[in-house]
């Protein structure tokens, strides 16, 4: 196998997007658009990628980093000039060249991984990937010779009537022989009504060198879809949502109804976990094995180990240990770790804080900036007061510790081992192991006082 390069088209603003955001940077199930070509094509065997970038050179730097080496396109004077701008890396190299756009999100490794075999195989110096439309109005025609090679690419607005009638459309994507392609692009020129420097002339030139311009047709042409405006990202992003949940469902996770989920590309799932309708699961989320994930959950940047049961609840940047429970209505802020078998109830908040093995809060309770111990009752209405206006204090409590309900724990405090807080204390100093701490006005009764209320 020869060499295998690329060059990723990104240096379009994207005007039909209407947007401050450059076009391949608009996220797909999570990622930008142009990281998922890059993805594709590297999971391809390509071992070098040129990047062209123009609009948001630095941006889309920032996002690929070292996957690809990069080209400037000044002006964007047409795909063909963009192609040439890779000229200076690419053009002594022997190989062959795959050419795509980095607004097509869905191309997959497989579909790539085939173009590239095909024309190999065939010892074309152009192969260009094409696909079958039912109703191809719109798109450059693939126009074949009797031994069924390209002849040409019509577009639409110059076929003919007869012309017009072919389903096999050209996606846009290429593989070229590399020596081919930069010598082609030498004598390309702007010679039509938009003043641009076509890529698609390339064919026409190797042709007429005498080199062979082939095509495979890719087995799915939703693959080759690309994002020009907003309405092709919502598809893009309900393609690439459906073609995730399937792949989960494949490796053994069950959905109750998958259209209503959205799952985001680098999300692992282990098998036998159930998910319910509503979820969101972002970024790089890992949830272990039969675990069970309820109705309009969120969990963002977390990990979730096996067995663990997560209910209406939101969970951003944390970490869940075995067989616990959280929800309904928890919210786990960011940097939040609950043990094995830990249980955080209804409309709990945690933040920043390390809860142990066994402890329990059961409903209406703040938890932030605290580190709990193993096996700890966390009462009804308990609130950690860790912040004075100004800065955040952070307190501890030891293991097996019973804390009542409305209590108040005002930080920075220690509170021993099996230490009792009792319901309605306000704790200010430290409680010492297995003492009582308790802090109340002294209640007094008034008599007759309904009468008295009476006659107010």
């Amino acid at each position: 196998m020869s060499k295998r390069m690329a060059v990723v088209l990104a240096a379009g603003k994207g005007t039909r997007m209407k947007s401050s955001l450059y076009k391949v940077l608009h996220p797909v199930c999570g990622l930008p658009m142009v990281e998922h070509v890059i993805r594709a094509v590297k999971a391809s065997q390509v071992e070098e990628i040129v990047t062209i970038i123009g609009h948001g050179a630095q941006q889309v730097k920032e996002v690929l980093g070292d996957a690809s080496r990069y080209a400037m396109q000044e002006e964007q004077l047409g795909t063909g000039h963009a192609v040439l701008q890779a000229a200076e890396l690419l053009a002594d190299q022997e190989g062959q060249t795959l050419v795509i756009c980095g607004d097509t999100p869905l191309f997959t490794a497989e579909t790539l991984s085939e173009l590239f075999a095909q024309h190999e195989a065939r010892g074309a110096q152009a192969t260009v990937l094409t696909a079958i439309l039912a109703d191809a109005t719109g798109y450059g025609r693939i126009v074949r010779s009797a031994q069924d090679d390209v002849e040409r690419i019509v577009e639409h607005k110059d076929a003919t009537e007869e012309q017009r009638q072919i389903k096999e459309i050209n996606t846009g994507t290429f593989v070229f022989d590399n020596q081919a392609l930069f010598k082609a692009l030498a004598k390309v020129t702007n010679q039509n009504a938009q003043g641009e420097y076509y890529l698609t002339d390339v064919i026409e030139l190797i042709k007429a060198d005498g080199g062979l311009v082939g095509a495979h047709v890719m087995a799915d042409h939703l693959e080759s879809l690309g994002v020009n405006d907003r309405r092709a990202l919502s598809q893009a992003n309900q393609i690439m949502s459906r073609r995730i949940n399937q792949a989960h469902m494949v490796a053994g996770v069950s959905f109750m109804n998958p259209d209503t989920v959205y799952i985001e590309t680098d999300v692992t799932i282990g098998p036998d976990t159930v998910i319910e309708n509503g979820v969101l699961l972002k970024g790089k989320t890992s949830i272990g094995s039969s675990c069970y994930i309820g109705a309009n959950t969120e969990i963002v940047d977390s990990q979730i180990a096996d067995q663990v049961k997560i209910t209406q609840s939101v969970i951003e940047s944390s970490t869940v240990a075995e067989g616990a429970t959280v929800g309904p209505f928890a919210h786990l802020r960011p940097k939040s770790y609950l043990g094995k078998d830990v249980h955080i109830g209804n409309f709990v908040e945690v933040k920043n804080s390390t809860i142990g093995q066994g402890t329990k809060s059961g409903h209406l309770t703040y938890i932030g900036d605290a580190d709990l111990g193993e096996g700890i009752n966390i009462g009804c209405g308990t609130i950690f007061v860790n912040y004075d206006g100004k800065r955040k204090f952070r307190s501890k409590v030891g293991d097996q510790a019973f804390i009542g309900c409305n209590a108040n724990i005002v930080s920075p405090v220690e509170i021993g081992q099996r230490a009792f807080i009792a319901a309605g204390a306000t704790i200010t100093n430290d409680v010492p192991d297995e003492a009582l701490a308790i802090s109340r006005v002294e209640q007094s009764n008034i008599s007759n006082y309904w009468q008295k209320f009476l006659n107010k």
